[in-house]
């Protein structure tokens, strides 16, 4: 299959779960190796999960089918431009790379503007429109402590 295969199975997953009520137009694939081996598409609205994006779906899909929490060697084909909490989890996924369709300022002429989330990850904590309060962080820390200290953890 061709890129352009792999993007045509986003755009349709897009289409055909949008039309089907169950969120925004939005659809993605995991390829490895050539295979799909995840897929997903947007069901904030149906899921009621505002973190069910097609990208965190299909990254999660990717997942269980390869039992295991790094898709290094993989990428992801999207039908619009990740949204900052999408780009984050390709990120935290490894993958290797991020094709896209849309861009972030077709998806906001259509009413999914990402702009705002920008903006407040580029400003200092006391000054974005979340209050951000940091509360217990000496006890909290011991904990990072015990993680130090765990002989027979799996590290990520």
């Amino acid at each position: 299959m061709t890129h352009e295969d792999f993007m045509r199975r986003a755009i349709a997953l897009s289409r055909e779960h949008m039309e089907a009520g169950h969120g925004g137009p939005f659809g993605a694939v995991v390829v490895k190796d050539g295979v799909i081996v995840g897929e997903g598409w947007n069901a904030v609205t149906s899921a009621n999960d505002p973190t069910a994006h097609a990208e965190v779906m299909a990254i999660r899909a990717a997942c269980r089918r390869l039992a295991t929490h790094d898709l290094s060697g993989a990428v992801i084909y999207t039908s619009c431009e990740p949204c900052p909490m999408c780009l984050a989890a390709i990120y935290w996924a490894r993958l290797d790379g991020v094709y896209y369709a849309n861009s972030r300022a077709d998806a906001a002429a259509i009413g999914f503007a990402d702009s705002h989330l920008y903006d407040e990850i580029a400003t200092p904590l006391e000054k974005r429109s979340l209050r951000m309060v940091c509360l217990m962080g000496e006890e909290a820390l011991k904990v990072f402590d015990g993680w130090t200290a765990k002989p027979d953890k799996k590290t990520y």
